[in-house]
C-alpha cells in the first residue's frame, strides 16, 4: 500500500488504518508507506523500515510496545535527546535523525545502524528465515485465487446485482422505454394481426413480426455499452489484483442483465401482442414471448462483446451500428432468402435477426392455411392512363 492515509482527515485515517490493522490481525502481511502518522496510526506497525535520502537505511526492525524498543535504539547513540513525555515517536524520530543532526554530530546514522546488535538480530532472522527447515516442502497453490470459480461468480453476481440495483438511470429508464415503445408499436400496428387473407395484410403482420424482433434489441444494445464500458475499468483493477478470473466476472455481468431483460420481454411482449391481436393461444403467445426474449438477450449481449472487443465505447459503438445495418440487410426481410445472392449467403446464416425472423414468423404463421385472395383492381391505372394520354401533350415542335 502507498500512503493509505494520504488525503484524509484524522479520523478517516484512523478508519483506514484500524482496518489495516485487523486485516493484519488475520496473519496476513501488510507492507506500506506511511507519512507524518499520528502516536495511534504509528503504534499500530509491528516493525518500521526507516530510510535516508539515497535508499540507506538508518532503522530496521520492531518497535515495541509503545514504540518503546524503537526509542531504545535512538536513546542509546551518544548525543540524542531523550523523547518528551507524551511526544509522538514518529515525529521525534524524524526530527532526531535529520540531516542537520548528522551534520552537527557529524556521525552516519546509516553506518552508526550497520554496526549496531540491532542490525545484527535483523540480518540473522533474515538469514535463519531464508533457508527452509528440514523435511519441509515447497509452497504450492492449485490456483492464484483465493476463492475458487463458483465463489467467484457468486461474489461477482452479488455485487453486479448491487450496481444494478442501484443504477435506476440505466434500468429503470430502460423498462419505461419499453412500456413506451411498446405502446406506440401497438398503436401503429393496431390489430393487423388477424390480416391475413391478402398479400398486403400477410406482409403486414410479417412486417410487425420483424420489427418487434429489432425494435428494441438495438436499444438495448446500445444502452447497455456505457454502463459495461464503466464496469470494465474497475474489472481492469480488480483483475490485476487478482481478485477473480475473467470467466466469473463474465458470467456474473451477462446473467446479471437476464432479470431485467424478462421484465422488458413481458412488458413489450404482452403490449404488443394484444394490440397487434395475433391469433390468441397459449402456445403462440409464449412463443412469442420466448423469441422476444432471446432476440433481447442476444442483442444485450452483442453489445457487451461490442465493448469487450474494441479499446472505447465510441469504438464499439461505430462498430455495432456497422453489424446493425447488416443484419437488417441479411436477415431474409428486405431481401428474401432465395434472392440472395451466393456469394453471401453465408451471412444470412450467422446473422441472429435471420433466425429471430425465421422462429416468430414460423411460430405465428407456420400453421396457417388460410387461401390468400388478390385484391382486384378496377382500371384505376387503366384509367388515370388514358386521362393522362387524353389531357396531356408534351410533343415539341
Amino acid at each position: 500500500m502507498d500512503e493509505p492515509t494520504s488525503g484524509l482527515d484524522a479520523r478517516a485515517a484512523a478508519i483506514v488504518m484500524r482496518t489495516v490493522r485487523n486485516t493484519v490481525d488475520t496473519g496476513r502481511t501488510v507492507v506500506c508507506t506511511i507519512h507524518q502518522p499520528s502516536i495511534d496510526i504509528f503504534e499500530a506497525f509491528d516493525e518500521l523500515l526507516l530510510l535516508k535520502r539515497g535508499g540507506r537505511v538508518i532503522y530496521g526492525g520492531k518497535l515495541g510496545v509503545r514504540s518503546q524498543i524503537l526509542i531504545d535504539y535512538f536513546q542509546s547513540i551518544d548525543g540524542i535527546p531523550s523523547i518528551p513525555d507524551g511526544y509522538n515517536p514518529a515525529t521525534w524520530m524524524l526530527e532526531v535523525t535529520n540531516p542537520a543532526v548528522e551534520q552537527r554530530t557529524d556521525r552516519d546514522f546509516a553506518d552508526i545502524y550497520q554496526n549496531s546488535e540491532q542490525y545484527r538480530e535483523v540480518e540473522g532472522s533474515i538469514t535463519r528465515l531464508s533457508v527452509p527447515p528440514p523435511d519441509s516442502q515447497p509452497l504450492k497453490f492449485s490456483s492464484i485465487y483465493s476463492q475458487d470459480q463458483l465463489s467467484q461468480f457468486l461474489i461477482c453476481f452479488k455485487k453486479q446485482t448491487l450496481v444494478y440495483w442501484r443504477s435506476p438511470r440505466y434500468n429503470l429508464v430502460r423498462l419505461v422505454f419499453t412500456m413506451v415503445c411498446a405502446l406506440i408499436y401497438g398503436s401503429v400496428f393496431w390489430d393487423v394481426g388477424n390480416q391475413r387473407h391478402t398479400t398486403k395484410g400477410l406482409f403486414m403482420v410479417m412486417g410487425a413480426l420483424y420489427s418487434s424482433c429489432i425494435f428494441l434489441g438495438v436499444n438495448n444494445a446500445s444502452s447497455v455499452q456505457p454502463i459495461v464500458s464503466i464496469e470494465r475499468t474497475v474489472f481492469y483493477r480488480e483483475r490485476a489484483a487478482g481478485f477473480y478470473a475473467p470467466i466469473s466476472y463474465a458470467a456474473a455481468q451477462g446473467l446479471v442483465e437476464l432479470p431485467y431483460i424478462l421484465v422488458q420481454t413481458i412488458l413489450f411482449g404482452v403490449i404488443t401482442y394484444f394490440m397487434i391481436n395475433f391469433e390468441r393461444t397459449a402456445r403462440k403467445f409464449f412463443l412469442y414471448l420466448l423469441f422476444m426474449f432471446l432476440t433481447f438477450t442476444y442483442f444485450t449481449f452483442y453489445g457487451l462483446m461490442a465493448v469487450g472487443l474494441t479499446p472505447s465505447q465510441h469504438t464499439a459503438s461505430v462498430l455495432s451500428s456497422a453489424f446493425y445495418s447488416l443484419w437488417n440487410l441479411h436477415s431474409g426481410f428486405l431481401v428474401p432468402k432465395p434472392r440472395i445472392p451466393g456469394w453471401w449467403i453465408w451471412f444470412y446464416y450467422i446473422c441472429p435477426v435471420a433466425w429471430s425472423l425465421k422462429g416468430i414468423i414460423s411460430s405465428q404463421l407456420g400453421d396457417v392455411e388460410t387461401m390468400i385472395v388478390e385484391p382486384t383492381f378496377k382500371g384505376t391505372v387503366k384509367d388515370v392512363f388514358a386521362l393522362s394520354i387524353k389531357f396531356l401533350n408534351f410533343q415539341k415542335r
